[in-house]
């Protein structure tokens, strides 16, 4: 199972970008879909997730400004991200917990690197 992430980019404060991750593979099932974010010299932290009913959570740093959604038939998450600020600025990784034919396992997509310039 491989997750690829794409998006992200270069971007004015203020400004929007889009990210996706898309699951490929053995897959059977996948349970939750997530964004994590790490900034330099900071660990990684979750920015929000998403159920497989489509229930979503959010950081409170970015509640109302990121609006995460997938399609499961693509087995797909997406993140939209509006109003970006410089603080935002991170790699942003991609997870998800996927069930093979045999497991439940988690997994992680490489990062993309998002820059907001003030």
């Amino acid at each position: 199972v491989q997750l690829q992430a794409s998006g992200g980019g270069l971007v004015q404060a203020g400004g929007s970008l889009g990210l996706s991750c898309a699951a490929s593979g053995p897959i059977f099932r996948i349970n939750y879909m997530a964004w994590y974010r790490q900034a330099p010299g900071k660990q990684r932290a979750l920015v929000t997730t998403i159920g497989s009913s489509g229930n979503t959570n959010y950081a409170d740093s970015v509640q109302g400004r990121f609006t995460i959604s997938r399609d499961s038939a693509k087995n797909t998450a997406y993140l939209q991200m509006n109003s970006l600020k410089p603080e935002d600025t991170a790699v942003y990784y991609c997870n998800a917990e996927i069930l093979t034919t045999t497991t439940w396992s988690n997994y992680w997509g490489q990062g993309t690197q998002v820059t907001v310039s003030s």
